[in-house]
């Protein structure tokens, strides 16, 4: 799901083994960590030294944020390569940044201003109103070769890549008043109907506006010249591309059908989804017209619904801004901290790697990779937790027999951003996770907590990624400053469309008592 197609990365460090961890939390969903003043230092030291790596990151002549960085942040070593997600994520990181008073009001409108400016004069897609996938942060130009080897880049609009950016505009929209014009114009002309395919009620990854080598799909949901759509819709519910959905949603440019025309899991009837991980457990429900199999996954004693993957910025970087689980009491309220527990299970007890947080990262190894909890995903390949991609197989009763569980894990890696994302459902666990990181590796350098820490070998991915910082600054802003990144999709249009979708929807998941 995650459009990151490519990036270097370095690493290095040593293992420790006997730490002492809390339980698993239990499945209710927590506020805010409460400002304790011992917390506090904690979390606004986090947020200063990961807010120092966006100082860095960002090009002065364009407010344009790099891709990634190295370790020691020499600007020399920024990535000559940017995209929507990044320029997003350094938009909300400069408003938390404002609010847990690194930075000057004054500071933060410069900052977003001048970004708000290059945004303006970048090369779109003008029927859509949707930015390329990669462009040069030093310039603007809209990439057609790629930096490191002059391969050919084909311009690609991705639908999640738009919808974080988005996501960021109606951020400085709502709490930059004075820049609320010229963010808002640019978010007004992002139409997400544009990516809407009405007979499967699902969004398609993405489109091309010339014919790309490969699959692809001539047409133009909107009317006008054909465009190239990606051959895939995002098809799973509980994955990141559904911050798209929720924003066309909002805007009235898609319909609220969509909203259900997602798989929760795949029908358990018959063979024809026996690729998938499991068979689920669930039952079939009928909302807005649309039948609905509500599925759930079953792991370790839990009960949920999947990702696609297993991983924790799947699941858990939408709700850093829009607040699912206070409007999904019978959904995302019970479903979000279980995919909490299932992740601190899988690395404390079944792995037995004594840390946990699996999420698609740098590889300490090098390169990039999707890492995650395979048997909470809904890909059979699934992204593992461990270098020697050690998966598990359930099996699909009669369609295809399970096979004996794995005996051993390999070298477990984990990403910090994870511990962050679970901060709003188990903090204490969160910290403890993170402080255990940083006590037993070479894992935090000048901007915050490196990429990735290979928990087995002692390797580091030390570097930065601005999408991974993103996510860090997005959860210690709300934690510190009242949630203040959810507070434009806490009300409007988005509360009036979605929160009764969310209303209405239960999941196959044991019931709880809600607060």
């Amino acid at each position: 799901m995650r459009s990151r197609s490519r990036l270097t990365v370095v690493a290095g460090v040593i293992m420790s083994v006997g730490l002492v961890v809390a339980s698993a939390p239990a499945a209710t969903a927590a506020p805010a960590p409460d400002a304790t003043p011992g917390r506090n230092a904690v979390l606004h030291r986090y947020a200063a030294d990961t807010w120092r790596s966006f100082t860095a990151l960002v090009d002065p002549a364009t407010g344009m944020v790099a891709d990634n960085i190295g370790g020691d942040l020499d600007p020399a070593d920024r990535s000559a390569y940017t995209s929507p997600t990044n320029i997003g994520a350094y938009l909300w990181s400069t408003v938390a940044a404002r609010e847990t008073r690194l930075i000057s009001a004054g500071e933060a409108r410069t900052r977003i201003a001048q970004t708000l400016a290059t945004l303006a004069e970048l090369e779109i897609h003008e029927a859509s109103g949707m930015y390329y996938n990669w462009y040069d942060p030093s310039t603007g130009a809209k990439l057609t070769s790629w930096p490191a080897d002059g391969s050919t880049v084909h311009p690609f609009l991705s639908s999640v890549d738009n919808g974080w950016l988005a996501t960021a505009l109606a951020i400085v929209e709502e709490q930059v008043p004075e820049l609320a014009a010229p963010a808002g114009a640019l978010l007004r002309r992002m139409d997400f109907g544009f990516y809407y395919n009405p007979a499967e009620r699902q969004i398609r990854g993405g489109f091309w506006v010339d014919p790309p080598p490969g699959c692809s799909v001539a047409g133009n949901y909107r009317g006008g010249p054909d465009v190239y759509y990606t051959c895939h819709h995002y098809g799973a519910f509980n994955t990141e591309p559904r911050i798209a959905s929720y924003l066309g949603i909002a805007a009235g440019q898609i319909p609220s059908e969509h909203y259900f025309g997602m798989f929760r899991t795949f029908p358990p009837e018959g063979c024809d989804w026996s690729w998938s991980e499991q068979r689920a457990v669930g039952q079939w429900r009928t909302y807005l017209g649309v039948r609905v199999f509500e599925g759930a996954y079953r792991y370790r004693g839990m009960q949920l619904v999947p990702t696609w993957g297993g991983s924790m910025f799947e699941a858990l970087m939408v709700p850093l801004f829009v607040p699912e689980e206070k409007w999904g009491r019978d959904s995302w309220a019970i479903n979000h901290p279980t995919y909490v527990r299932a992740q601190i299970e899988h690395g404390l007890r079944e792995a037995g790697y004594g840390y946990w947080g699996f999420s698609p990262s740098n590889n300490p190894a090098g390169g990039y990779r999707e890492y995650g909890v395979d048997p909470i995903g809904m890909d059979a390949g699934g992204y593992t937790s461990d270098q020697e991609r050690t998966t598990v197989d359930h099996g699909y009763g009669e369609c295809r027999p399970a096979q004996p569980p794995p005996t051993a894990y390999g070298q477990g890696v984990v990403t910090p951003h994870a511990s962050f994302l679970a901060l709003r459902y188990a903090p204490e666990e969160a910290l403890l996770n993170l402080a255990n990181l940083r006590r037993d590796f070479d894992a935090y350098g000048p901007g915050g907590f490196y990429d990735a820490v290979n928990v087995a070998s002692g390797q580091v991915s030390r570097r930065y990624l601005a999408l991974d910082q993103g996510m860090i600054m997005a959860a210690l802003g709300n934690a510190l400053a009242h949630d203040v990144l959810r507070e434009p999709f806490s009300k409007g249009t988005m509360k009036q469309r979605l929160a009764p979708l969310m209303r209405m929807e239960r999941f196959s998941l044991p019931r709880r008592d809600n607060p």
